[in-house]
């Protein structure tokens, strides 16, 4: 048992434990926000601002817990060879994308024998990192290129449109269109919502921004670049989003009035992530870094605690806030097996379902602090047994 003290880098798990909580969020309105099962929160026609918001800010979430798994890879990297990193990513990557497919699937539906595919942020981590695996032979130059390609130069491809569910397609789906399938294959429903080309370019960037936070890296410079970095990403966001051009798959338009106007403005597409997603999120993220440097008080303990057991917390916190649905709708007199996603049309069930956005952020503090005891305890377990090589899976 190793008692010693942590090696990991606070900063980083502060920043993940806040994009964590708040991807607890979006999970929540998924499953009791009025109308979420039928509707898009940041459809300008039916949304309202406070709607809006409490989507737009879930949308740290995913490029965050990305780009941090490969700054985390680089982390882990650097003191071991380069066959060992290989096997690491690549195993874990398959693991993952296991974890996604029977586990992930299961506590969304609740449907033991679901026939559904839906290919979602663990997908996406996982297939990212086996391409890390291999990326990590690179000189650390050719990653960085490779990442600013894949994310900068993506959405020259979004002209490039498919249908149909032959093999062609399919692989296009996975690699930048997201798209449903019905009846593919064994499955009713295969649903691919994170194409991974601009992620897989989001984790490369990540592992060579992982060289900031090296033991001997001077801690001013670091900052300094944070600064830069985090100030240059929202200037090019707004500078594209001005010129309206590239960047995003839909440009923004004036609307019925300022303030709709501002919401088309900031409504970028998260399927795939365009450049002008990316931007916008990982630019504030990386001044929180530089804002969190070496600061602590009991706000930043609390988030450390769900920074560091990630996983754990994606699927626990899905699991409660399904489980928590059923129990809502028992006890205002619905259908519990509403709550069990069976077949393409489960939604018809819940065209009348659904309660508040009060009611919405509410439900999230109670999930919060109903599973920051299990984290801490899961957290502590794992700090004290890194003897155990299977946690660094977990």
């Amino acid at each position: 048992m190793n008692k010693g003290k942590s090696t990991r880098i606070e900063s980083i798990d502060i920043l993940r434990g806040l994009v964590m909580i708040i991807m607890a969020l979006d999970h929540t309105r998924d499953y009791f926000y009025y109308g979420s099962f039928l509707g898009n929160p940041t459809d300008l026609e039916t949304t309202t601002p406070i709607l809006f918001f409490t989507r737009f800010i879930t949308h740290f979430c995913a490029p965050v817990f990305i780009f941090l798994a490969g700054t985390s890879a680089f982390l882990y990297g650097s003191k071991k060879p380069k066959p060992e990193l290989f096997k690491f990513l690549f195993t874990r990557g398959l693991w993952l994308i296991f974890l996604e497919i029977a586990l992930n699937n299961l506590i969304w539906i609740f449907d033991l024998f679901h026939d559904k595919l839906i290919l979602q942020v663990i997908w996406a981590i996982g297939f990212s990192m086996i391409c890390l695996s291999f990326l990590v032979y690179l000189p650390k130059k050719a990653i960085l290129l490779i990442g600013f390609v894949l994310v900068a130069g993506h959405n020259l491809l979004d002209g490039i449109v498919m249908e149909g569910k032959n093999f062609t397609s399919v692989i296009w789906y996975l690699l930048h269109q997201q798209q449903r399938i019905l009846n593919f294959g064994p499955f009713d429903l295969a649903v691919f919502h994170y194409p991974v080309i601009p992620w897989i370019g989001l984790m490369a960037l990540g592992y060579c921004f992982g060289t900031f936070y090296k033991e001997e890296f001077d801690v001013s410079i670091r900052k300094k670049w944070l600064l830069i970095l985090g100030f240059g990403a929202m200037a090019l966001f707004f500078i594209l989003r001005g010129i309206n051009i590239y960047g995003n798959l839909i440009p923004w338009s004036f609307q019925k009035n300022t303030t709709f106007t501002i919401l088309s403005f900031f409504n970028v597409t998260k399927y795939p992530p365009s450049l002008s997603y990316l931007l916008i999120t990982m630019g504030p993220s990386l001044l929180f870094l530089y804002a969190v440097e070496n600061y602590k008080n009991r706000a930043t303990q609390f988030l450390l605690v769900f920074g560091r057991v990630p996983l754990y917390f994606y699927f626990i916190h899905v699991l409660l806030i399904h489980f928590l649905a059923i129990v809502g709708i028992l006890i205002f007199g619905g259908n519990w097996q509403d709550m069990i996603f069976i077949g393409p049309d489960f939604s018809a069930n819940l065209l009348q379902y659904g309660y508040s956005i009060g009611v919405v952020y509410l439900v999230w503090i109670a999930v919060i602090l109903l599973l920051y005891p299990s984290c801490k305890k899961y957290m502590l377990y794992k700090a004290t047994h890194k003897d155990k090589w299977w946690l660094s899976y977990l």
